[in-house]
């Protein structure tokens, strides 16, 4: 199992992302929502100034942000800083369609963007269509030293629901997924596969990542003591904003936690002073930042251990060790707050005795 971080964008990440590098962390990414956070890109380029050796990686980008020619020579600008340790991470998009109002991005676009990202990504020449013209591109000057196509770029894709699942295993090299149980895991792993299979990949088995969070609790702490409320509560409340826009990432969430979001929906959103037709806007408000007034009451024990990895360390360890049998590779820790603090706690308490 490796260990990485998950970061809202932000220019100053990369003193979270330097100390990571140092406590035995291999990894980080950057989310790319652009009514949310900073740009995705820039925050990549300040950490790979910075350090030697974590991978950077996109978690993830969005097709309608940028058209595909743009994103593979962002990317491959990173690529060109830190060679060798960059990831293309796409995906539909979830906060960065939310926060307007709009939906995922079609999988027959997905499918469309990756394969003309894949394709200057190698250097090729493709075929590009801006309404009816049809023009054929490539990266005019590869070894210039603006960008870098030499070490390959790995595209991974965010994905739950079936379909998407499907296509990554069809297309991608890696899986960034939310977390889920080890049942779960393995069924959506098993799409994965079918998709792999589909393409002619054989029995290939792609990286999953796991995108989560996480406390180690201190001696007689509890899962809903103040520290730890603050610590998971940003991130794990997303479970009920996903739930309101209907997301394909709260499909399967067990009864429990949609027990919860009735409460959420009965008590907490008709106290929302934004007209109906323009909550999104104010719903993903603080998303993954920090948590509304009011929203605190509903991170209870449910949420906090169905949608983080809490507890002692031998407990996190244990819990990691079952989703690496079900076929996550790497775990990818959201920073809400103190990250410092949260960087240290897993490096001794966790990854050290992994």
């Amino acid at each position: 199992m490796e260990f990485a971080l998950a970061y809202p964008a932000k220019p100053d990440a990369w003193k979270d992302v330097v100390v990571a590098e140092d406590h035995g962390f291999s990894a980080c990414w950057f989310y790319d929502s652009q009514m949310l956070y900073s740009d995705v890109y820039v925050c990549m380029a300040m950490a790979a100034e910075r350090t030697k050796k974590i991978t950077l990686a996109t978690g993830v980008a969005i097709p309608s942000n940028r058209i595909a020619p743009v994103t593979a020579h962002s990317i491959a600008t990173i690529n060109q800083l830190a060679p060798g340790r960059t990831i293309l991470g796409v995906g539909t998009g979830f906060t960065g369609r939310n926060t307007m109002g709009l939906p995922p991005v079609p999988l027959s676009t997905m499918r469309d963007y990756i394969t003309m990202c894949r394709a200057l990504l190698r250097g090729e020449e493709v075929l590009y269509r801006e309404g009816a013209r049809e023009r054929q591109i490539r990266f005019l000057h590869q070894t210039h030293g603006y960008i870098n196509l030499k070490e390959q770029i790995p595209i991974y894709m965010a994905a739950n629901g079936p379909k998407a699942l499907e296509l990554t295993g069809e297309l991608c090299d890696g899986l960034f997924t939310t977390m889920a149980d080890p049942d779960a895991m393995k069924k959506n792993l098993a799409t994965v596969a079918k998709g792999a299979a589909k393409a002619g990949r054989g029995n290939q088995k792609l990286p999953v990542i796991m995108l989560a969070t996480g406390c180690v609790l201190r001696p007689g702490e509890s899962v809903t003591a103040p520290r730890v409320v603050q610590r998971i509560g940003p991130f794990a409340l997303v479970t009920l904003h996903a739930l309101w826009e209907r997301s394909t990432v709260a499909a399967d969430l067990p009864p429990a936690l949609r027990d919860l979001y009735t409460r959420y929906e009965t008590d907490y959103i008709p106290t929302m002073k934004t007209p109906k037709d323009r909550l999104y806007l104010e719903m993903h408000e603080g998303h993954l930042i920090y948590m509304r007034p009011g929203e605190e009451r509903f991170v209870n024990e449910t949420l906090v251990r169905g949608f983080s990895l809490t507890g002692s360390g031998e407990e996190i360890i244990a819990h990691l060790k079952a989703l690496e049998a079900a076929g996550v590779t790497q775990v990818a820790l959201q920073v809400v707050t103190e990250g410092r603090e949260m960087i240290e706690e897993f490096s001794r308490e966790v990854i050290a005795k992994y």
